[in-house]
């Protein structure tokens, strides 16, 4: 019988309806108690880490959990986190990061519904997490209606429907049918070991954690008629990485409005600037249009297809490696757990 651990950090699976809408209530335990079936199954320890709406899980909760699942990796055959929806594609890219080489599956699921609900989703989304462990699907991964995918490939893409999540520019690890879990493929390999990581420890655990971050990192998603002068507001806030969601395949105007000039300066000044594509789907190519070949004359590092989950945290993590932005470069031209196809140098 195989030992899991359970831990939950709120979210709609574990709500219930409160004075001011749906409220995270319910503890472990609880939670538990409406999947009775699978105690007959597993031996299962239940803890609670967390009780709240996922949008306030922040840098502080990860490390929390972080550290809470490094800590239970020798004695688990996997563990399963529960988690509130709209921001779980950051918590399970964050971990992809701070958790390297894992020896188990951990799994994070949530639900559309709350669990208590005649026609919630929450059941189905707790076995397939469950038999993501028995396929022993090693790594960080998603598990939401049937399919587990990658933690560092997972989006958000429905506000409602059941299929809430996807896993973008990266096949699913694999999918529940009736006869059973069929697995497409292993978890990706990373290219080569993730800079300035840790060594592994020594014992039975080869696993690293490494849950320095910093959190000054700031989204910025281009509209036609963005100022360039929000770059210097940025700048004056203290931030020292930026994710920039340019258009396309990589465009952004120069034209009456010239953000690559502040860009430069940005770079010069020793920030770091990430820019990916607004479309979910495929890769950003900057080397197609002048104005993609600008912007990397401005030393803005390529997102390649990452998600944007996945640069931002990325980016976080990196920052909390090194102030030294080459290196920040180096670490984003490195596969460090799946989250980026590293077809060419940049």
């Amino acid at each position: 019988m195989k030992k899991i651990l359970l831990f939950t950090t709120g979210g709609t699976i574990a709500s219930k309806e409160g004075t001011n809408g749906l409220e995270p209530e319910m503890n472990a335990d609880e939670l538990l108690s409406y999947m009775g079936d699978l105690t007959s199954r597993y031996e299962i320890t239940c803890r609670e880490l967390l009780s709240l709406d996922s949008s306030n899980i922040q840098a502080e909760e990860w490390k929390k959990i972080a550290r809470n699942i490094f800590e239970n990796l020798d004695i688990y055959d996997g563990i399963v986190v529960t988690h509130g929806t709209d921001t779980m594609a950051y918590t399970s890219s964050m971990l992809s990061f701070m958790l390297q080489g894992l020896p188990i599956p951990v799994v994070l699921t949530g639900s559309q519904m709350p669990i208590d609900n005649m026609l919630t989703d929450a059941r189905n989304n707790l076995y397939s997490a469950f038999a993501a462990i028995d396929a022993k699907i090693n790594g960080v991964c998603v598990a939401f209606n049937r399919r587990i995918m990658l933690g560092c490939r997972a989006v958000k893409v429905r506000t409602l429907g059941f299929e809430a999540f996807e896993s973008v520019n990266a096949p699913y690890l694999a999918e529940v049918f009736a006869n059973g879990m069929r697995r497409y493929h292993e978890p990706e390999k990373p290219v080569s070991s993730a800079p300035l990581a840790d060594p592994p420890t020594e014992g039975s655990c080869r696993a690293v954690l490494n849950d320095s971050i910093s959190t000054d990192v700031f989204l910025l998603k281009l509209i036609p008629n963005t100022k360039p002068a929000i770059f210097d507001a940025l700048k004056n806030l203290g931030y020292r990485g930026i994710v920039l969601e340019a258009f396309g395949a990589g465009g952004l105007h120069f034209f009456r409005r010239n953000l690559l000039e502040k860009l430069e300066q940005l770079t010069k000044a020793g920030i770091s600037v990430v820019a990916c594509s607004q479309c979910l789907y495929e890769p950003s190519d900057f080397s197609i249009y002048e104005v993609g070949r600008r912007l990397l004359e401005c030393g803005v590092i390529p997102g390649r297809d990452m998600t944007t989950e996945a640069a931002v945290t990325k980016l976080m993590w990196a920052l909390g490696q090194t102030d030294d932005p080459e290196k920040v470069r180096e670490i984003f031209n490195t596969n460090i757990a799946g989250e980026v196809s590293i077809t060419e140098e940049v």
